[in-house]
């Protein structure tokens, strides 16, 4: 068995293996690795010199990092994995997914910041200044696992807690970033430690006299329900969703719901939504990340929309498009900025663009600008010119 201090000393020296590491990674029958802007890479560690871990090894590491905590060890044994956090003695820490692959078990160390972010410093649009300030409602940060929602989400709990004297409380899997009280006072409640579902723990938090409830994701129609009866009496609710685009939101909040509730629930999201941002993380041009955003906010058109549903003349993107005096935006628009402001390249514009049309003629405006050449065109014509007077 792998004694403690080993583990603390293995984990110690790959978290100082590269600048800007994301992730630790143990896989059987792969070296160790780190993500680093968002890529693996193999690591040598001198004092455990592994070409490859054995599905041992990392079984032995994941009990190690586990420890004595029993409700884990029947959560790995019986769904397949088990979430937690870890700390380093330095106070680094570490959000753990431990997971069961093909009969061996992996370890996923996410490593987290030491201190809660701040909206400036994170460069996050001016829409967050405007979130943390809403008094009721439901906002919802969405995108895919791993694109920092948790982190935005973060930034505006610290923004609430350095101008409101309000009561915030957590519903975390686990508790990523540790808030220390400025003018709010926050509890923070782990899932597995403090509460067993995040239904359960959301019901209860309505019963602690907060003003500001972080439920770390909706992932079923119980814990939907209580968020939106927790709006509707006046709380101001944060949450993610693993969706991308305000109208898969939508979308996949419906689908928690039989068909002949839809009416009900869209009434009942039209009163309560009130911003939706979808988050990326991109390639920047000179190495590293950068988030790009879609916002919605919840305005007259948009509530007729979530009520009546997207149709050929009405779409979230047409309004969003249309709606920066509301501090709007799509990811698209996000994408033309950075690409004028060459902190993105034309491949990646186009890679992570929603509507191609749309980012293929913006790139060719922001091209003619700058004097650039803008197509192919002539240079086909030429071509088919040459052919033609060959035959």
């Amino acid at each position: 068995m792998i004694r403690p201090a080993e583990v603390i000393e293995l984990i110690s020296r790959l978290a100082r293996t590269k600048e800007r590491i994301s992730d630790l990674v143990f896989t059987p029958g792969r070296p160790l690795q780190v993500a680093a802007d968002g890529r693996l890479t193999p690591v040598k560690v001198s004092s455990f010199p592994l070409q490859e871990l054995t599905p041992f090894q990392t079984e032995v590491l994941a009990l190690a990092l586990i420890g004595k905590q029993k409700r884990l060890l029947k959560d790995l044994l019986l769904t397949g994995s088990a979430d937690f956090s870890y700390h380093l003695p330095d106070g680094t820490r570490f959000r753990v997914n431990v997971f069961s692959s093909q009969g061996a078990y992996s370890i996923v160390m996410r490593k987290l910041a030491s201190s809660p972010p701040r909206i400036k410093d994170l460069g996050l649009p001016t829409a967050c200044y405007k979130i943390a300030k809403e008094k009721a409602g439901i906002v919802l940060v969405t995108g895919a696992t791993g694109q920092g929602k948790t982190t935005t989400l973060a930034a505006i709990l610290e923004e609430i807690n350095h101008t409101e004297p309000v009561h915030i409380i957590t519903l975390e899997d686990p508790v990523e970033y540790v808030h220390t009280a400025a003018k709010a006072t926050f509890n923070q409640r782990e899932l597995g430690r403090d509460f067993d579902t995040f239904a359960s723990g959301l019901r209860a938090a309505l019963r602690q006299a907060p003003h500001v409830i972080l439920v770390g994701e909706i992932r079923d129609r119980e814990t939907m329900e209580v968020a939106l009866s927790a709006a509707e009496t006046g709380h101001l609710v944060f949450s993610t969703m693993h969706t991308i685009g305000a109208g898969n939101t939508i979308n996949r909040i419906l689908g928690f719901f039989n068909i002949d509730e839809e009416r009900q629930i869209r009434m009942r999201l039209a009163d309560t939504i009130r911003w939706i941002v979808g988050q990326k993380l991109i390639p920047k041009k000179q190495g590293g990340r950068v988030a790009i955003f879609d916002i919605l906010y919840n305005n007259i058109r948009v509530k007729e929309t979530i009520i009546h549903g997207e149709d050929e003349n009405r779409t979230f993107y047409d309004i969003m498009s249309k709606g920066s005096p509301y501090s709007m935006q799509t990811f698209d628009q996000h994408l033309l900025y950075l690409y004028e402001k060459d902190i993105i390249d034309e491949e990646v514009a186009l890679a992570y663009c929603h509507r191609r049309d749309v980012v293929g003629r913006g790139i060719d405006l922001i091209k003619t600008k700058r004097g650039e050449r803008t197509s192919d065109l002539e240079e086909t014509l030429t071509v088919e010119i040459e052919s033609r007077r060959k035959w």
